[in-house]
């Protein structure tokens, strides 16, 4: 039967939508039939019949299913009890073959590099490298036991039709492995630790200190999946033992006191050089078990510590102005790296009469030129996460953006390092609200069965990981990362009790609003109005949960990469191309402002504040800017509307290069949705040096097309010309 624009449509099983294929049932009955006698079998036009009853039914669209079912009853019909038989056989064999073929296929195609899920799922990762490799064929193993085995058949349905996102199933089958964490460097350097069975001693100076945070951090993120984030003020201390191990020598030596001061301060300076070279090199150029150099945020935080604070303050420097001149690529040119991601808290202590002022003001070059650091408020986080002593408190995230709820230990302090994250489960919202039809009634009903969906894949992971003990994966639980826990000690504890978060992640808040209103969440008015509900809506199930459980579930927003596109293409098979909603190759991240609207930095920020108060598990925002490296009053003056406004935020800034002509300044993006150099026209990736902020951090090594779409889409909310 035609429809408007083909034939009538089948639903397959993994959601995809293709047009009816006649021959497909004359071929399946036909194998069947060369399995049975003959008196048994049915003729040709009894076949042709069948096809025909199938398409007497006049359906527009039919799942596979029930085009099979309708097939045995028929051929029961007409008396072929083992024709009918031989075809259950016929089809049972199918799905068997269909489950594995879909692995083989899978690891077939990163073999021979012609994946674009594989090629492009992670902007920081080349799946062309053995190590890469490596990991991902690990990965389709995991998520192909992930699916068969550990996730309920309902769970896997909704994700594989982009109803809701489990994520991480490439890591899933191992049941050791958790999302990301603060990892706790003060226990591990002050009281030592132990790294593949090698005791590892407090360091006495500051380069050793360094050196030693590297390999921690290298075997912390092989032993999970997600990003870590170390504060520089643990290491801060060691810089006084170096300062005194100098001092001694050069009193040892009978130099006088202020010419003993001198040279021991000269021979800081240059350790301190020495010892972030060290770190940067180290971290950029060490391959973590999961195929990528380790996913590392560090945070420079002078309000950590009041007697280390000038030591800190000269670490913070040299790792500005280091990352201000960045690394070298193939050609020897200094580019954009993509991590450590750096983390700089804003305080009163560092406003303009601060002797500390000149930091944010080498930040805000370092941003201008490198697009970090990132920026968090400590007053607005302390006026948003309050701990039950009624504290407010300041940390930064783990990783990307992922931020731990309030805790307080047995003793009564605050506590966040050593803490971590459970996993994320994500519910894509505009699927929601174009499967309510505009009806609002039956939107809270479908959000209510979506979100109870991914509540029971939550519950899911942290049943997995609630039979974790404390040896499968030592440099955690045993020696300091996270835990100091015995020997075969479960972790179970450390899932209960607020010590640790699990994610509700959400994206596209701006099409779910779209849809159901007419209006952009932006509109101050009734999108606005509704976007904040959707989001408190969220929030009130994940308290409800926490209540019942005591388990610390927390709404997230999203940083969706690769997903993006899933979700966008699985809401055009479902729903169609649905205009201002599916008719793009991507959906907007968590609550942010839709990329391609018009709106400026300010009216963004202050708007998007409003929506990170909802979104405790993790957020950040951002601004798209032209290069400012020649402007930095403008920075600056964005970082103070930060400070006074929102939680954490970042300006994404152009900083590219081509190694075929040399150019520097920004690499395009055609119609096509094609990198090219606007100088010489170069299209090769591997002699293009493109640096953008995908989802919080710096991606390297390009994007699927639903993301490069979102780029190339993405407007300016700063211009140069007004600035």
């Amino acid at each position: 039967m035609l429809e408007e624009g083909g034939f009538m449509k089948i639903v397959k099983r993994d959601g995809h939508i293709v047009d009816y294929c006649p021959e497909k049932i004359e071929l399946a009955i036909k194998k069947a039939n060369e399995e049975v006698a003959e008196e048994d079998r049915v003729s040709d036009i009894q076949i042709r019949n069948i096809v025909k009853y199938v398409e007497g039914l006049k359906k527009k669209r039919m799942l596979v299913e029930d085009i099979q079912d309708i097939i045995e009853y028929r051929l029961m019909a007409l008396g072929k009890y083992a024709l009918a038989k031989e075809y259950i056989t016929y089809r049972y064999t199918r799905e068997l073959v269909r489950k594995s073929n879909t692995t083989d296929l899978s690891i077939k195609e990163l073999i021979d590099g012609e994946s674009e899920y594989w090629n492009t799922e992670n902007s920081n990762k080349n799946a062309k490298i053995v190590t890469t490799q490596r990991d991902y064929l690990a990965g389709i193993t995991s998520t192909d036991i992930t699916r068969r085995f550990l996730l309920t058949e309902d769970i896997v349905k909704a994700h594989d039709e982009g109803i809701i996102h489990f994520h991480d199933a490439d890591y899933f089958a191992q049941n050791a492995l958790h999302n990301c964490d603060l990892i706790n460097l003060e226990d591990m350097l002050q009281n030592g630790t132990n790294i593949n069975g090698v005791m590892i001693e407090k360091p006495h100076r500051f380069l050793t200190a360094m050196t030693i945070a590297t390999q921690i951090i290298t075997a912390v993120s092989s032993s999970q999946y997600g990003g870590c984030t170390i504060t520089l003020t643990h290491l801060a201390p060691f810089v006084r033992c170096s300062y005194e191990r100098y001092l001694d020598k050069y009193k040892a030596r009978k130099f006088k006191k202020e010419d003993a001061e001198k040279y021991a301060k000269e021979d800081l300076k240059k350790e301190i050089t020495d010892g972030v070279q060290t770190f940067q090199y180290q971290i950029n150029s060490m391959t973590t078990t999961n195929g990528q150099a380790p996913f590392l945020s560090v945070c420079m935080y002078l309000g950590e510590t009041n007697e280390y604070k000038d030591e800190l303050a000269m670490i913070i420097e040299e790792v500005l102005k280091q990352r201000i001149q960045g690394m070298k690529n193939e050609k020897g040119v200094y580019i954009t790296p993509a991590f450590p991601k750096l983390l700089y808290v804003l305080e009163e202590d560092i406003k303009p009469d601060s002797k500390y002022y000149y930091l944010t003001q080498l930040s805000a070059k370092c941003t201008a030129k490198r697009m970090v650091p990132d920026y968090i408020s400590e007053k607005i986080m302390k006026e948003l996460k309050i701990d039950k002593n009624g504290n407010g408190q300041c940390y930064p995230c783990m990783g990307c953006r992922s931020f731990l709820t309030p805790y307080v230990d047995e003793k009564g302090n605050p506590k966040y390092y050593g803490r971590f994250n459970q996993g994320v489960v994500t519910i894509n919202l505009p699927d929601v609200a174009l499967s309510s039809d505009k009806d609002m009634e039956l939107f809270w009903k479908i959000f209510d069965d979506r979100l109870e969906l991914c509540h029971r894949a939550l519950q899911i992971r942290h049943k997995r990981l609630s039979k974790v003990t404390s040896d499968v994966a030592p440099i955690l639980w045993q020696h300091g990362a996270l835990a100091r826990l015995g020997k075969g000690e479960s972790i179970h504890d450390l899932l209960h009790h607020g010590y640790s978060t699990i994610s509700l992640g959400y994206a596209g808040l701006y099409e779910c609003v779209k849809y159901m209103t007419g209006h952009s969440h932006t509109d101050e008015s009734v999108g606005k109005e509704f976007g904040l509900k959707v989001m408190q809506y969220m929030n009130d199930k994940c308290k409800k949960w926490k209540e019942e459980e005591d388990i610390d579930y927390s709404v997230y927003g999203t940083p969706i990469e690769s997903t993006t596109y899933k979700f966008a293409k699985c809401l055009k098979d479902r729903f169609g191309v649905v205009k201002g909603i599916t008719d793009r190759n991507y959906i907007t991240n968590s609550y942010h402002v839709p990329v391609f609207e018009e709106i400026d930095a300010f009216t963004k920020l202050k708007l998007e504040s409003e929506f990170q108060k909802l979104s405790p598990g993790g957020a950040i925002s951002y601004i798209e800017t032209p290069n400012l490296e020649n402007n930095l009053d403008v920075v600056m003056e964005v970082i103070e509307y930060i400070y006074n406004n929102i939680m954490y935020a970042e300006l994404n800034t152009k900083s590219d290069y081509c190694q075929a002509c040399g150019y520097t300044g920004e690499i395009l993006i055609d119609d096509n949705l094609e990198w090219y150099c606007p100088n010489c026209g170069n299209r090769d990736h591997d002699k293009l040096n493109v640096a953008r902020r995908t989802c919080g951090y710096i991606g390297t090594n390009f994007w699927n097309k639903g993301r490069t779409e979102e780029i190339k889409e993405r407007v300016m909310h700063i211009d140069n010309k007004d600035a």
